[in-house]
Formats: structure tokens, C-alpha cells, sequence
């Protein structure tokens, strides 16, 4: 029998500075427990101490203050919540970033969308397994800015988010191997999810993805009108992928022709994600016409590869350091406001429903 584990949702309202607030004081044991996770994985893989990490990650405060002021605002907000420095929350915030100075720091996931044809009723469903080292912290976050804006986001490690807006936008993330030699200090990938999730109109979203979403990941982006978009990103360009029959899936290597030189440098995981990719297109397929979000539940647990499959298992005969599981398995629904996420992998947990 499944797991019925629920996240309890921290709501937060007014200014971006009692929003960050009002997380960091819910959030504190969370928001310690991931500075102090985020450190510790560096130390054990680098020797690096605490404040060569924070020395890094302040290479990206100008950028960030540039781009959004607002989060900036937020994060010293959520910094005096949790008791803990405005340096420490931005950290949470690089931590894609930090693999350019600490490369063992990975992520692998497995996204999804599909619409239109693709659908049972037609509706966009967005998703994704989230796959981190074995206990990441996980929050349920909503907030309802004084514009009259929400959002519904899955934060991870108190510093990035899966988010589902009141403007019908859903998106989700997967990173890709960009090689280390062509990184640069740009606005860091959490960074530029809470901006761009604050946007009324997906075309504005995927604007700003375009102009600023520059690093390491891909962004899989949906809304209830239809629209769907994948988003290779390197730091320097970026490439837009469309649907191919109302169906998107992307895992962790390049699809887009130029930028498979990075593919060659990560062979570490790049046989997982051919294999994953595939999969999932293929049990997508089989079931095109009447996709559902409770038949998306049922794919993403999908064992094929295992330990490396969709629904992603401890590899034991790695390392506890370089361990990854399903952390969450998050689904949206942007035209009805519904998120559906676990609190683990999805073959052993249930998905709880979170409305917008």
C-alpha cells in the first residue's frame, strides 16, 4: 500500500518582503536543514568551507539585484524568518550554479507535457519525477501577492521552485550538461523562476526565459490555453523546442542539435536520460488521446531501468554522497489550478492535490 503523506501549505500575502518572511518563519527547520545539507555535500566532495561557498555565491548578487529586486527583497525577508544570513539564502538559490566551482553537484529529472490531442479533454498537463540526493527538504508554498496574483510552487532546498501561477502557467525544470568551461556569472536559475512565474501571459514567461533563463537547465512551460515549450538553455544561448503531435518530454541530455557537444561530457548519467526520454515517449504513446493526470501518475512510476528509471531509486552500489531517488513527482493541471505532488517516489507514495 501506497504512502498518504500530505505537505501542510505555508501560505504567505502582502509585500515580497513579509512573503519571504512569513516562508522563512514557517520554513525554518527546512531552510536550516538545506544550508546545512547544500554545505555539507560541497565539504565532502571538495573540502570547500563554508565561506569560500558564500564567496561564490556573492559573484551573483549584482546580477540578481539587477534582474529582480523584488526577490531580492524576499530573500532578506525570508533570511530574518528563518533566523539564518541573506548570503546563506541566496546560496540556496545558486545551488544549480555551484556545480561550475563543485561539479558533483547534480540533478536529474524527467519532464513532461502534453495537451490538446494528447489529452482526454483537452486540457494542458505539465509535470515531473524530481530526482536529488535521498532526503531534500520539500515545502508547499502559496502565495497571493497584493496585485492579486497566486502562485502554488513546490519549493526544494528553500531556494527553487515547481510552480503553478493564477494566470494558468505551469512549469518545471531538468538540468542539462553544460560543460563547466562555458559557465558564466548570469542571473542563477532560481532566480529567474520567481520573475518569470509572476508574468500574467505565457509568452512574457517564456520571454524572459529566453533573455535571462541562461545556465544549465531546461525548462518544460505550459498553460491552460494550449501553449507548450521546452527551453534548452546554455549561458550564452538558448533553443526553444516544439511540440511534436501535442507532447513534449525531456530528461538530462540536449536535444537541440548545437548543443550535443555537452551531452559527451556527462556520459555519467547521459545513458539514463536516452533511456528515460524514450520511455516516457513511448508509454505516452501508447495512451495518446486519453491522457489524464491520474494516467500521468501511473507512468511516472515506471520501473523500466531500474534503479535509474522514471521513478528514480537509490543506486546501492554508489556512494551515500552520490545517491539520487525520486524526491517528489509533481503534476499540474493550469486550466483547473491543480498541482499533484508526493512526498517520495511515486510507486510508494500518493499524490496529494494542491489547488491554486
Amino acid at each position: 500500500m501506497k504512502q498518504a503523506k500530505r505537505l501542510e501549505i505555508i501560505n504567505c500575502s502582502g509585500t515580497d518582503y513579509e512573503i519571504g518572511r512569513q516562508y522563512g518563519e514557517a520554513a525554518r527547520e527546512n531552510i536550516v536543514k538545506s544550508i546545512d545539507a547544500l554545505m555539507g555535500r560541497v565539504n565532502s566532495f571538495h573540502k570547500a568551507g563554508k565561506e569560500e561557498i558564500l564567496a561564490n555565491t556573492r559573484k551573483y548578487l549584482p546580477e540578481v539585484e539587477r534582474f529582480d529586486p523584488d526577490l531580492t527583497e524576499m530573500m532578506k525577508g525570508q533570511a530574518e524568518g528563518a533566523g539564518v544570513t541573506f548570503d546563506e539564502v541566496l546560496a540556496l538559490r545558486c545551488w544549480f550554479e555551484l556545480r561550475w566551482y563543485y561539479p558533483q553537484l547534480t540533478t536529474l529529472c524527467t519532464s513532461f507535457a502534453v495537451t490538446g490531442k494528447a489529452t482526454r479533454y483537452g486540457k494542458t498537463i505539465v509535470g515531473q519525477n524530481f530526482d536529488v540526493s535521498p532526503g531534500i527538504a520539500l515545502d508547499m508554498v502559496k502565495v497571493e501577492r497584493d496585485d492579486g496574483t497566486k502562485q502554488l510552487s513546490l519549493v526544494f532546498w528553500g531556494g527553487g521552485e515547481l510552480t503553478l501561477n493564477s494566470a494558468g502557467v505551469g512549469i518545471v525544470l531538468n538540468v542539462v550538461p553544460t560543460p563547466a568551461d562555458e559557465q558564466r556569472v548570469v542571473v542563477p536559475c532560481c532566480c529567474v523562476m520567481p520573475r518569470v512565474m509572476r508574468q500574467k501571459r505565457i509568452g512574457d514567461a517564456l520571454t524572459l526565459l529566453c533573455t535571462h533563463g541562461r545556465s544549465m537547465l531546461n525548462y518544460t512551460i505550459g498553460s491552460a490555453g494550449g501553449e507548450i515549450f521546452c527551453l534548452e538553455t546554455k549561458p550564452e544561448d538558448f533553443s526553444v523546442i516544439q511540440p511534436v503531435n501535442d507532447v513534449l518530454v525531456h530528461a538530462n541530455h540536449y536535444l537541440t542539435e548545437r548543443f550535443k557537444v555537452g551531452n559527451s561530457r556527462a556520459p555519467g548519467i547521459i545513458g539514463s536520460s536516452y533511456v528515460r526520454q524514450q520511455r516516457l515517449e513511448r508509454l505516452i504513446d501508447r495512451y495518446h488521446g486519453d491522457i489524464t493526470a491520474e494516467r500521468m501518475m501511473e507512468l511516472m512510476s515506471d520501473h523500466n531501468n531500474h534503479p535509474h528509471s522514471i521513478c528514480v531509486h537509490p543506486n546501492e552500489e554508489k556512494p551515500p554522497e552520490a545517491r539520487s531517488t525520486t524526491m517528489s513527482s509533481v503534476i499540474m493541471v493550469p486550466e483547473d489550478g491543480f498541482m499533484y505532488a508526493t512526498c517520495g517516489p511515486p510507486c510508494q507514495h500518493e499524490y496529494g492535490e494542491y489547488r491554486l
